[in-house]
């Protein structure tokens, strides 16, 4: 495997960012195949080179997995000039790995949202050839009704024309605001709200539960993330080894 920069196996695995990993360097605080590091440029190569830091060995990490449950008023977005982004809620120590939200959800929608710098799972799971589920929590002004399941299942047409594939819908709640659940296979722009408005029952509230074999961790609360579990990320592996 090619060899790369100390300081950024360093920095990716969570040792600081590219500045303090130098100082650490210097202070001798970096040990490479039990000699102490003189230069934080030096190159290393994964599964070749040993890398040490205070004595303890700093696995290389190529890829980070965050899941965060997107709060309201949020954009998923890596900047923006008026409103704040989902990248300002990560602590200093996640922010150097540069990481960006997979899909959007809506600036006043919450709920699930990955964030990586694997560019191909990132690929894989927003691919229109790949029609990964999605499963959205969505209150609606309006009854819903049995002839909305069907519509939604034969595939409810846009108010562009568009005919979005079709999904599921289950009813939890009647009354003037419905609740229900929506599983949707693509993700057009402001899709879920597209589709209940050609209901004629505007949503009122969303929050993403799921997205692909991912499931919201409701131990999480708006604003928080958390690195991904062993099991997560080996059920993310088929997806993101897939080509097609």
């Amino acid at each position: 495997m090619k060899g790369l920069r100390l300081d950024k196996w360093l920095a990716n695995a969570g040792m600081g960012t590219r500045t303090e990993v130098k100082k650490a360097v210097r202070a001798s605080r970096v040990v490479v195949n039990g000699n102490v590091a003189r230069d934080s440029a030096m190159h290393v190569v994964p599964g070749d080179d040993v890398v040490e830091f205070d004595g303890v060995e700093v696995p290389y990490l190529k890829f980070v997995y965050f899941m965060m449950y997107k709060p309201q008023g949020v954009l998923s977005a890596t900047e923006d000039l008026r409103d704040p982004v989902v990248i300002d809620l990560l602590d200093d120590a996640d922010a150097h790995f540069d990481v960006f939200p997979v899909g959007r959800l809506d600036k006043d929608a919450e709920g699930l949202l990955l964030l990586t710098n694997d560019g191909q799972l990132t690929h894989q799971l927003l691919s229109p050839k790949k029609h990964v589920p999605k499963l959205y929590l969505v209150h609606v002004d309006g009854e819903l009704t049995e002839s909305d399941v069907d519509v939604i299942r034969k595939g409810v047409v846009l108010e562009d024309g568009y005919e979005a594939l079709p999904g599921e819908l289950e009813i939890i709640e009647r009354g003037q605001t419905s609740i229900g659940r929506i599983t949707i296979y693509e993700g057009k722009f402001h899709q879920v709200k597209r589709m209940f408005a050609a209901l004629g029952k505007p949503v009122t509230f969303l929050k993403r539960l799921r997205m692909g074999p991912l499931t919201l961790d409701e131990t999480l609360e708006p604003g928080e993330y958390r690195l991904l579990t062993e099991r997560e990320l080996q059920e993310l592996q088929p997806l993101r080894k897939s080509n097609g």
